[in-house]
């Protein structure tokens, strides 16, 4: 094989390479510096705090004995494992987010971070747009891409539509819209 050749099959090689790690990369998920810092802070409480503690605690009933009848052992060992699995979770969070400045013009016009109040169905209701990591429904914090937060994307105060949702159709009309 001359020089040239293997110049190509490494050119080649590499631009494979760089097509795989393209089409496996996991898209960047919107957050706001708020929900950043509220995940940055859980991970920070667990990392220093409760990971210590239970680290000592697993030392404490290892030092008891027979650790096949060791209750408190097993106990310990199994919230050590939920609290890593939580910071591994919290750290992948946190590395595929990326965080969204909040654009004042067009305030009228619902996007994310916007607190919206409309007439859904007949029934007055108030939900803030976020990312789908800060989604707390039962706090109406509804994210970008459920059914009722992407179609109020892009709609403004007076909107009159229709929202379709897995189990029916809502009729939504837009009475306010405030940048959260």
């Amino acid at each position: 094989m001359s020089t040239t050749q293997r110049k190509n099959a490494a050119a080649l090689r590499k631009a494979r390479a760089q097509a795989q790690a393209a089409s496996t990369k996991i898209p960047k998920s919107p957050i706001s510096a708020a929900g950043l810092d509220a995940v940055q802070a859980e991970l920070d409480q667990l990392k220093n705090v409760r990971r210590p503690v239970t680290l000592n605690a697993v030392t404490t009933a290892r030092e008891e004995g027979d650790l096949r009848e060791n209750a408190g052992y097993h106990a310990a060992r199994e919230e050590l494992g939920m609290i890593d699995g939580r910071i591994k979770e919290l750290e992948q969070l946190i590395k595929n987010s990326v965080v969204t400045e909040m654009v004042i013009e067009d305030s009228h016009i619902v996007r994310l971070g916007s607190t919206v109040t409309m007439d859904l169905d007949g029934e007055e209701v108030t939900y803030t747009i976020v990312g789908a990591q800060e989604a707390r429904p039962r706090d109406n914090k509804i994210s970008t891409v459920s059914p009722v937060g992407s179609a109020l994307l892009g709609h403004a105060v007076g909107d009159d539509f229709e929202i379709l949702t897995p189990g029916t159709t809502l009729r939504a009309v837009i009475k306010d819209v405030r940048v959260s």
